[in-house]
């Protein structure tokens, strides 16, 4: 239940507070006094889209605060995520607008978003207005009402077979993209083979491009590399080379060094040096003895060469980039390889599927038709309670063409004002006030199914007035018996059924609250009957509609 509202810096309302209670609470005043801004406040409080339009001129920003009573809340599912930011039995929903940049939600004091305002407000406040009342019109609204009014069970069978649709539109695509692609995948799937098999023939290895350079160099120059080599080898160990004339050296300093210590180290330096020439020329020898011409060989080198280049140019910079690449290419080519069994699988998948949609479209179907006759009987008595004897909606079920989202069908309201008339789609055979009061119907059916603890209906009485009115009015203290109720009303005949009435003014262009004592009631249903509030004619038929609303309110 709705205990408190502040608003502030919204519109017509500059500061304003205004304390809710249980039953039938009916707001009144002149035409543009603020009623309308008070729900435009409750709804941004309950996650509504916002505006800087909204907010009032000169105020830095709009700000509302609702706080709710949630301790007799009887769903278990809303009970579930209000106990999370309950306290004491309360939650707080605040939003603020700013003139410029981004507002900001709360719930409980701690930082929330928009979305978590309007979910959490959904099980909170179910708000009608003008613009519901034209929403009732539109098939989807339609058809969501029968499946509501059908039942748990049946909206458990409609989402059941919303995803077995999902599924199958899933499913469907990828099979149509699939049969698409298979000319280009044909393309591809045979440059793929034909890019692996080249790379195949030559089958490259890592780094080997840069030890066959290596090679092919040396073969190259081998018989250069022979005419240096055997200088080298001369120069070393030849007779009277390089080697001969360490050993030589290294024998004087070794017997110098018996002499004189201070030569053992030259000596010492001198045998290395020795032993290491000599090494020297003996792996000079060895490496001159390797070289030979070898002209097959070489061009052997140069062909592989030649090859590994091609494929660089093609498929990457390096051997490692060209195996990269062929190991890419060969799972691209097992993926498209499969594709056939991949397409014969999703045939079978989309022949299931499709099977399943048809049987959970058909159990829809008869949910639907079942509950179709009850929902008709059950508006046809709640429009004759309004004050439309005679008046009909027929609940028609119109096969489509292809299932859709929602099912088999759609559904279609029929109107008719009396036995006379032929049913017509409620657009067409209702005019505002007969859909103002359809609507109101709608949500009294729907009134023992849901568990929402606040209704608040915004001038639903367009169109309407006199002893449809009266019949409005009764309805609606009747619905207020079980819920908190809060109506914005120019009738009369609507606000004498109030358990609280609270009186909008504007004072120096700002909204101002008051709730009406018994003789302020008066005075009010007066001014809104004769326009004066002191009319003696007045005065008397507004206490003699509040007698007659207490009569009723007595025995609904």
């Amino acid at each position: 239940m709705l205990r408190e509202l502040h608003i502030s810096g919204l519109g017509v309302i500059d500061d304003l507070d205004l304390s809710l209670h249980p039953g039938l609470n009916v707001l009144t005043g002149e035409t543009g006094a603020g009623k309308t801004m008070i729900t435009v406040g409750l709804a941004l409080a309950l996650g509504a889209r916002s505006s800087s339009s909204l907010v009032r001129d000169g105020a830095p920003a709009a700000r509302v605060q609702a706080l709710f009573d949630v301790s007799a809340t009887s769903s278990v599912d809303a009970r579930s995520s209000l106990d999370a930011w309950a306290e004491e039995g309360d939650v707080l929903l605040a939003r603020s607008v700013p003139a410029d940049g981004k507002g900001s939600s709360r719930i409980g004091g701690q930082i929330a978003t928009a979305s978590a305002l309007s979910a959490l407000g959904a099980a909170l406040v179910e708000v009608h207005g003008q613009h519901q009342s034209q929403r009732l019109l539109e098939p989807a609204v339609q058809t969501a009402f029968l499946d509501r009014f059908a039942g748990d069970e049946h909206l458990v069978a409609v989402a059941t077979y919303r995803e077995a649709f999902e599924a199958l539109g899933s499913a469907t695509g990828t099979q149509e993209r699939l049969r698409v692609a298979a000319r280009d995948r044909e393309r591809e799937l045979d440059l793929l083979a034909y890019q692996v098999r080249e790379i195949e023939v030559v089958s490259p290895q890592v780094d080997e491009s840069e030890r066959l350079s290596a090679e092919e160099a040396r073969l190259g120059h081998v018989e250069r590399l022979l005419e240096v080599g055997g200088a080298a080898e001369s120069a070393l160990g030849g007779d009277d080379g390089a080697a001969d004339a360490l050993r030589i050296a290294a024998r004087a300093l070794d017997e110098a060094g018996a002499l004189d210590t201070a030569a053992g180290e030259l000596a010492a330096r001198g045998a290395a040096l020795a032993i290491e020439v000599a090494e020297l020329a003996r792996d000079v020898r060895s490496y001159r003895e390797s070289l030979a011409p070898d002209p097959a060989r070489l061009q052997q080198v140069r062909e592989r060469v030649a090859a590994l280049k091609a494929l660089q140019r093609k498929y990457g910079e390096t051997d490692a980039d060209v195996m990269a690449f062929m190991d890419e290419a060969s799972g691209r080519l097992a993926e498209l390889a499969g594709a056939d069994e991949r397409l014969a699988e999703l045939d079978r998948e989309v022949r299931d599927l499709g099977e399943r949609v048809r049987a959970r479209a058909a159990v829809v179907t008869s949910g639907r038709v079942g509950a179709a006759r009850r929902l008709s009987e059950a508006i046809r008595r709640e429009l004759e309670e309004l004050g439309m004897p005679g008046a009909i909606v027929q609940v028609a079920l119109e096969p489509l063409a292809a299932m859709g989202p929602t099912g088999a069908e759609r559904v279609e309201l029929l109107f008719a004002g009396g036995s006379e008339a032929s049913p017509m789609p409620l657009a067409k055979g209702a005019s505002g006030g007969e859909l103002s009061r359809t609507m109101l119907a709608c949500r009294s059916v729907l009134a023992d199914i849901d568990d929402v603890p606040t209704l608040v209906f915004d001038e639903v009485d367009a169109g309407i007035g006199g002893r449809a009115g009266l019949a409005v009015g009764r309805r609606l203290a009747r619905l207020a018996r079980e819920r908190q109720v809060l109506v914005v009303t120019h009738l009369p005949q609507i606000a004498c059924f109030a358990d609280r009435h609270v009186r909008v003014t504007k004072e120096l262009g700002s909204a101002a609250v008051e709730v009406l004592d018994d003789g302020e009631r008066v005075r009010e249903l007066s001014r809104m009957l004769a326009g004066l509030d002191d009319s003696s004619s007045a005065v008397s038929h507004a206490e003699e509609l509040l007698s007659e609303a207490g009569k009723m309110k007595a025995t609904a």
